[in-house]
Formats: structure tokens, sequence, C-alpha cells
């Protein structure tokens, strides 16, 4: 995702805030359990499924609702960083650096 369309998005979802003044609810602590709530919602997705299952998903009659609950992931966490002054982007590649360092790739040799 580019960071132009990060920055779209970020704006569409402070509007759509906006306009229904939620602002007063989107503070960091309740945009973190709406996000943990989510992410519990996408979970129930794949509770019954074996790993094979889940690995195809998205062929069967749940891939819309998995499609739904990730993107409701997505928003609330993209709203979050957004109060938050976090640019995700940023943080997700400085995460990958501290990440490599963490776990170096094995020796193949």
């Amino acid at each position: 995702m580019s960071e132009d369309a990060l920055a779209k998005l970020k704006e569409s979802l402070s509007i759509f805030a906006s306009e229904r003044n939620w602002e007063k609810y989107h503070t960091p602590k309740n945009l973190a359990m709406a996000l943990a709530g989510e992410v519990g919602e996408l979970l129930a997705e794949f509770q019954w499924m074996s790993n094979d299952e889940s690995l195809n998903a998205m062929d069967s009659d749940s891939a819309e609702q998995i499609r739904n609950e990730i993107a409701d992931v997505f928003i609330y966490l993209v709203r979050l960083a957004d109060i938050l002054d976090i640019n995700l982007i940023s943080a997700a590649n400085n995460k990958i650096v501290l990440n490599a360092n963490k776990y170096p790739s094995p020796d193949l040799s």
C-alpha cells in the first residue's frame, strides 16, 4: 500500500468519524479494544477449520465474512495509528529491521 493510499484512507476514516460525532469515542483505549474485538471476530471465522481449510478459506462460503473482518481489523488499526500519530508504513519497516536483527537468517551453506 502506498503512503498516498494510506493517507487517503486515514482521511476518509477521520471524515466518517467526524460526520457521526464519534471522535469522542475514538480514544486509543477504545480503538485498541475495538481492534481486539474485531480480531476475535476474525478468529471465529477460522475457529473450526483445519489448517488446509484455512489455507483455502477464500474459496469457501466464509470468504466474504473473512474479507469483512480483515477490513474491520485494518480500519481500526489505521484509525488507532492515526490518533497516535504513528506512520504505519515506517513502523512496519522499522519492525522488520528489528526482527531481522533478532531472528537472523540461518546459514544454509
